[in-house]
């Protein structure tokens, strides 16, 4: 049996999600900008996940796996490979449990990113850049230590956590026509989609992704997975690429996968600064560049964004660098 012939999460794995972790994650804000409203035509709600724990979305997956693992009484703790915000969302939800954690991370990770990964108390094992350098360090720490692997996308547990986002938007904002997500490994994508299909009408769901790292656009399109290694994109939360549990839930519930160029990110994230005055990752601003692009259908519209996560180095932000 391959892990694709296992029956995909559905809706009510988000449900029962959203209960496992009420308890601990943040209700994280929804704002909204009368001026972004008027200059694009459309009403646009942004889901601050920037300000969840760790600074960003990633806990709730994470911390909904560690205690699904917690009923299966496990004790050899859990590992993972990351960028760095699923490694600090599972660092401080292994922490929370009593459990070790330890994560793999390349070694360009972002500064920050580093730090936050340490400050939960997780150990650190680095890698060279790269999907396959990163799994087969994974493979090392799990036959050194025994640990749970706690994939940041391709895990059922951690999908119906990553859902949570979208349902606490949909509950609040139930007119809601299209949500736009990033995407990278397609775990967020993936709950939101759930979570959109759970409400009992047409919501449109649009992955947006850099179009330097289009693993996901390449296998929408093609309808065969794609996996490229070491995309090189200032998005870097955006690097991975799909797995096969999320490429699965991706062509059975999304709409469409749009690609932004470089420039538009960062003059997304800019944008965003100065309309909403936050501070957002690269990652993070994907949606709104393709807003800006023009990609969705806004007149008449209530669009929904989830800005996945606020963990940027201060001292390099792009548009910075760009005047320099």
């Amino acid at each position: 049996m391959t892990a694709i012939d296992v029956p995909l999460p559905v809706f009510e794995d988000v449900v029962a999600a959203a209960g496992r972790i009420a308890d601990c994650v943040r209700h994280t804000p929804v704002l909204h900008s009368e001026e972004l409203d008027e200059r694009y035509g459309g009403r646009l709600l942004f889901k601050c996940e920037n300000l969840q724990r760790v600074g960003a979305f990633k806990f709730r997956g994470a911390v909904n796996a560690v205690r699904v693992l917690a009923q299966e009484h496990c004790t050899s703790g859990v590992a993972t490979h990351s960028s760095g915000n699923h490694g600090a969302a599972l660092a401080l939800a292994a922490k929370l449990s009593g459990i070790p954690a330890t994560v793999v991370m390349p070694e360009n990770s972002a500064a920050p990113k580093k730090a936050a990964v340490a400050r939960f108390g997780a150990e650190i094992l680095y890698c060279r850049p790269g999907r396959i350098a990163r799994e087969r360090a994974l493979e090392q720490v799990v036959a050194r230590t025994g640990a749970a692997i706690v994939h940041p996308y391709n895990d059922d547990r951690v999908i119906a956590g990553q859902g949570t986002a979208a349902l606490e938007l949909f509950a609040a904002y139930p007119e809601i026509d299209a949500v736009l997500v990033p995407v990278g490994g397609g775990g967020l994508l993936s709950g939101t989609a759930l979570a959109a299909r759970g409400q009992g009408r047409a919501i449109e769901v649009v992955g947006v992704e850099p179009a330097q790292a289009d693993d996901a656009w390449q296998s929408f399109t093609s309808g065969e997975l794609v996996q490229l290694d070491a995309p090189d994109t200032i998005a870097d939360g955006l690097r991975a690429s799909l797995g096969d549990r999320t490429f699965a839930l991706v062509r059975q519930y999304v709409d469409r996968i749009v690609r932004v160029t470089e420039a538009d990110i960062i003059a997304a994230m800019r944008l965003l600064y100065a309309e909403l005055r936050i501070v957002v990752e690269p990652s993070s601003a994907v949606p709104m560049a393709a807003i800006m692009q023009g990609a969705v259908e806004l007149r008449d519209r209530t669009v929904a964004m989830i800005l996945t996560g606020g963990n940027v180095d201060l001292d390099r932000l792009p548009w910075q660098e760009d005047a320099s």
